[in-house]
């Protein structure tokens, strides 16, 4: 006779699934730590058994995390459609508004290191839930500036400081934590969630700035971003423990660590710690001119630049948004090479075929779109955010358990990047009259950071416990 009782009981636990047996001359397997029948107590391993046909909690946790930074995305598409309809308004400078883009950009990079630590401390849930409420807060505030600073402090600083806390070190914490195997994979997919959200929002968000105003398009920004905060609260989960099971692919289970106090100091030690080797430098460098030649140039000049040439605002966001489509293509299959290839090899490559695809850009630029310049879309998108994978690969390797803030400073050095591209782009082409000379020197840039990611010097096994800093409590 068939009964349906449960397999594991959610003592204590709020956030345990329970799991149903259906024959009743099957052992009934205790929540960890409850006694069994025979008065003993079961120690720590979870009852994998009985989940081991199902779909692993991570990969849930993982879409979560995906749906979120798409949502959060929705922000990173509006900077370029907003520097021709702010200077036609307001009679700004590209400079001022550019400098605007670069608060925003600096502080997302900065504000990650510190967003990891304090995920360690309260938790995922609470910091990305505050994080995509300042977003909102901050987009929405600015349909009512009407002086350039309302615009610093809206868009540069508020909307910069919420998306700090959802940068790729919220990305990697995930992954770190409910992850064992397929790190790589998973840091391109999750990864890749930034650039789908450019595919979903920038030709919506072009096609409400030509048709209405820049002001519904804002607008727009900020629901997208409170859209996303019932998932993260309601879904998310912090530690593979908290249900009760092991990480994806580890055969131990792992008890979640207590909270660890101290956020702003630990990460200031672990910069510290990490600054006193090369190869944070090395990382930091290169993720520089990721940002400066990715975020800091394309996505903010690129819009104004084909404009400047005569392409219609809505076909050149098109054309960003085709890029959001081959980068996650781009950017899952330089997840797949990581687990299997030299990292420092892919980004030397990556960064090579970047710097040359720029150098041809100036040749490109026109009132349509031909051919050469689809090549050039296609091409760039494969490599947008290709490099996070290995990036993040290396700094695991390096530095260990302080693997996601040491992340979180080299992602900073990469807004640093993009945050100066930004400002100078716009004082270049207020100066110059064109685009022409960033794109010489970024390809410039790249061939510098190919030649910088064959210099890291790759850790031997018998070297991973010198060379990571230890994690601190």
């Amino acid at each position: 006779m068939l009964s349906s009782r449960p397999l594991v009981r959610a003592s204590g636990n709020p956030d345990a699934v329970a799991v149903t047996q259906t024959d009743v001359n099957q052992p009934v397997e205790p929540t960890p730590g409850e006694p069994t029948p025979t008065g003993e107590s079961v120690p720590a391993p979870v009852v994998e058994a009985a989940r081991r046909r199902r779909i692993h909690r991570a990969w849930f946790v993982a879409a979560v995390t995906f749906v979120t930074i798409i949502g959060a995305a929705a922000f990173r598409s509006l900077p370029g459609l907003l520097i021709g309809p702010l200077h036609d308004e307001f009679h700004w400078s590209r400079g001022t508004i550019g400098l605007a883009v670069s608060i925003n950009l600096a502080l997302y990079g900065l504000t990650a290191p510190f967003a990891a630590a304090l995920m360690d401390r309260f938790g995922i849930r609470r910091v990305v839930a505050v994080a995509l409420v300042v977003i909102a807060v901050g987009a929405g505030a600015t349909v009512w500036m009407q002086h350039a600073w309302q615009l610093l402090l809206c868009w540069g600083l508020l909307v910069g400081l919420g998306s700090g806390s959802m940068a790729l070190a919220f990305a990697a914490t995930v992954t770190n934590r409910w992850f064992t195997t397929r790190r790589g994979l998973v840091t391109g997919i999750l990864t890749a969630a930034s650039a789908s959200g450019q595919l979903i929002f920038l030709p919506l968000l072009s096609w409400i700035v030509k048709t209405h105003d820049w002001r519904p398009a804002a607008v727009t920004v900020a629901l997208a971003a409170l859209a996303v905060v019932p998932f993260v609260w309601l879904l998310l989960r912090d530690h593979p423990a908290d249900v009760g099971l092991k990480p994806y692919g580890s055969e131990e289970f792992v008890e979640k660590p207590p909270p660890a106090t101290g956020a702003a100091r630990r990460a200031v030690t672990v910069l510290f710690k990490a600054a006193r080797t090369g190869p944070f430098w090395l990382l930091a460098g290169t993720f520089a001119i990721c940002g400066a030649s990715t975020n800091g140039l394309i996505q903010t000049h690129f819009v104004p630049a084909a404009h400047d040439h005569g392409m219609p605002i809505t076909a050149a966001a098109s054309l960003l948004a085709v890029i959001g489509v081959f980068d996650v293509v781009g950017t899952i299959a330089s997840g797949w090479f990581t687990d299997r290839f030299d990292a420092r090899r892919l980004l030397a490559v990556y960064y090579a075929l970047r710097g040359i695809s720029l150098l041809f850009l100036p040749l490109l630029l026109d009132a349509t779109v031909h051919p050469p310049m689809i090549f050039f879309i296609v091409f760039y998108g494969l490599d947008w955010v290709a490099t996070v994978p290995p990036t993040l690969a290396l700094c695991r390797e390096q530095y260990g358990d302080d693997s996601a803030i040491v992340f979180g400073w080299v992602l900073a050095s990469h807004q640093v990047g993009a945050a100066l591209v930004a400002v100078i782009g716009g004082v270049v082409r207020d100066a110059f009259g064109s685009y022409d000379v960033m794109w010489i020197a970024s390809g410039a840039l790249c061939a510098a950071a190919a030649l910088m990611a064959l210099v890291i010097r790759r850790v031997r096994g018998d070297e991973v416990t010198a060379a990571r800093p230890a994690a601190l409590t």
